[in-house]
């Protein structure tokens, strides 16, 4: 579950600090293309094998590292958090983080 929420209001949107869209505009990702973002993020989920990366009262966090395959052809290096959710069983994403390239 990836709520357009933590894409159109955190993950595309520029800020002082913590930014992520300015990263993710250099795969061609904007506040216009949204849902081609979700899919560049299921398609990486895919790919590559979460492993679990802690726990809390909520659930167990998992982490994806890999290339996120840019609208614009270009790859991004990150690592994706999600978390399954223990009271639901549920799966939904947190947040992605670039990462250095071979980190």
């Amino acid at each position: 579950m990836i709520a357009q929420e933590k894409l159109t209001d955190y993950l595309l949107v520029d800020r002082p600090w913590d930014d992520k869209a300015k990263f993710l505009r250099r795969g061609g990702f904007t506040q216009d293309n949204p849902q081609a973002l979700r899919e560049a993020i299921r398609d990486l989920a895919d790919r590559q094998e979460a492993v679990e990366d802690g726990r809390s009262e909520y659930g167990v966090f998992l982490r994806v590292d890999g290339q996120l395959h840019g609208v614009n052809g270009r790859e991004l290096p990150v690592t994706i958090i999600w978390m399954h959710r223990l009271h639901d069983d549920t799966v939904y994403f947190v947040t992605l983080k670039p990462r250095k390239r071979g980190g």
